[in-house]
This record gives structure tokens, sequence and C-alpha cells, in this order.
């Protein structure tokens, strides 16, 4: 019986996010100062009560959703996890929860990947698609099929739920293929670019040099990452697997059914939303889930 801790994404925040924590908590506060210092901005000022159009710019939703997920993991007593992973962002809010990353260079690294995919995103404009209610090899291969623009599956989210991502021509084409094939629905989602996808290369490159740069500490938990579901202790494949994470699909799916297969029983979403307990359950329905949000 293992108890396995999960941190959302981009996509979870919501304004107010991280108030009542500030307010009520003095460590909370403390941090969130931090933040604000180490950022260069009052980034608590807009998660607190920017707009929605405000908080869905990628160099606050990534922050803002890693210190909500952070700060709530460090001000939450009796918190041990047996196994961590985290939704894409949310593998950096994990190696907190297990010691790889202070809470300063998580944070840092956080900021770096936000202006870089942002910078990424307006080299290349593009976008992603999420697919439901087609089998995943069916996605791959539509994909596959599409050989003049950029489209590739991205997030394996559940059973049944896969995001697309590429260029505007590319998740088009893409989309109707898909609803010609017998998806239930194929929809465009309203994000900045392609995410894990090969358009994020300029991205990685610049996240590659500010990882190299990073300590990363022995975890005290494996944490199950993004690029191919496995757990990880070793700091240096921890470090190449964030790298890759950028141009690779999120497998989530795989992550949940690798730590289940390997004891977890208990899943604890920590941060904004509800998201990755509802992906879990979906993926395994004997799963007992929770989140602290």
């Amino acid at each position: 019986m293992k108890h396995a801790y999960v941190f959302p994404g981009q996509g979870a925040q919501f304004s107010g996010m991280g108030k009542n924590l500030y307010e009520q908590n003095a460590k909370a506060k403390e941090r969130f100062e931090q933040a604000n210092e180490i950022l260069g901005f009052r980034i608590t000022d807009v998660m607190f009560s920017g707009t929605d159009e405000e908080l869905k710019q990628t160099n606050v939703t990534q922050p803002a959703i890693f210190l909500h997920s952070v700060i709530l993991f460090e001000t939450t007593p009796d918190l041990i996890p047996n196994m961590v992973a985290g939704h894409s962002l949310g593998e950096f809010s994990a190696l907190i929860a297990n010691k790889v990353l202070s809470f300063e260079d998580g944070l840092k690294l956080v900021a770096k990947r936000a202006a870089a995919m942002q910078r990424a995103c307006e080299i290349n404009p593009s976008t992603m698609a999420a697919v439901l209610g087609l089998e995943d090899a069916k996605v791959e291969e539509i994909c596959k099929e599409i050989t003049d623009e950029v489209v590739v599956a991205a997030n394996y989210n559940c059973p049944g739920q896969l995001v697309i991502s590429g260029s505007n021509e590319g998740v088009r084409i893409a989309c109707e293929k898909m609803k010609a094939a017998g998806a239930k629905r194929a929809l465009v989602l309203p994000v900045g670019g392609a995410f894990h996808s090969p358009l994020m290369q300029p991205a990685r490159e610049e996240l590659e040099a500010a990882i190299a740069a990073t300590n990363f500490n022995n975890p005290t938990c494996p944490v199950y990452q993004n690029v191919d579901a496995s757990p990880y202790t070793d700091p240096a494949l921890i470090k190449q697997n964030l790298i890759n994470q950028l141009t690779s699909p999120v497998r989530w799916t795989q992550t949940v059914q690798k730590m289940v297969e390997l004891g977890a029983t208990h899943f604890t979403e920590v941060g904004p939303g509800s998201v990755l307990q509802g992906l879990v359950k979906k993926i395994n329905k004997e799963m007992q889930t929770d989140g602290i949000n």
C-alpha cells in the first residue's frame, strides 16, 4: 500500500487561488512574498484578483500553479509521499515534494520554462486540441498520416481522452480526420501554442541550459516522469527527462497505470482544481483519491 501525491499542470488556475492560504498561514505568506521577489513582479496580485485572461498568460499561469501546489504541500502537516508525479508543469512541483529541487531553484526553472515556451509560441503560431472517444492508436495513426504539417499526440490523459498538438493547420486537418474516424469530439483548446510537440524545440534548448546549471538532489521517493511513465531516483536522469518533456508527450494514463502496478492505492492531488483526481478514477476506478486545494 503506497500513497502517491500528484500535482496539476496548466489549465487548473482560477482567480483567487492561494488567497486564503496567504491570509491564514504565516509560512505561506512568507513563501508567496519570497516568490514575488524572485520573479520580480507581484504574482500574488494576479493570483488573488487577476482576470481569467491575465491568469491565462503562460508566464503567469505556470509559476502561479506551481506556487499554489508547492506552498500547499509545504504548509500541510504530515505529508510523506511514497511516490510522486506531476502532469507537465506539475512535474516541477513533484520534484519539490520529493526534495530533488529547492523552492527557489524550482520557481526559477518554472519561470524560465514559461518564458521560453511563450517565446516558442511566438516563433511558431500553433495550438492543441482535445480528442474524445477514439483509441490512442487511431489518434496516433491519423497524426502520422499528416506529413506536410506538424501534428502529434501530446497528452495521454486517460483512456478515450487524448490531446493533440501542432501547427494551426495541422491540428485543424487532424480534427476533421478524427471526427470522420468516429471521435465524439475534436475540439481546439484555448492555449497559446503546441506544447509537448517538436515546435517546442526552441524552448527546450533554453530550458536545457537552465536545468544543466541547477543543482538536483537525491530524492526521498521516486518521481514517475511524463516522458516514459517510469520511476526515477537518479538526479542526472531526472534532469534529462525534464528537458525531453517539453518536446515529448505527457503519458499520464501510463504513469498512473505504472504507479498502481508498483503498489499505489491512494492518490492525493495537491494544488488547484481536481482534474487529476478525475483522470485517476477514469484510469483505475478502484483507486482512492482526494485532494488538498
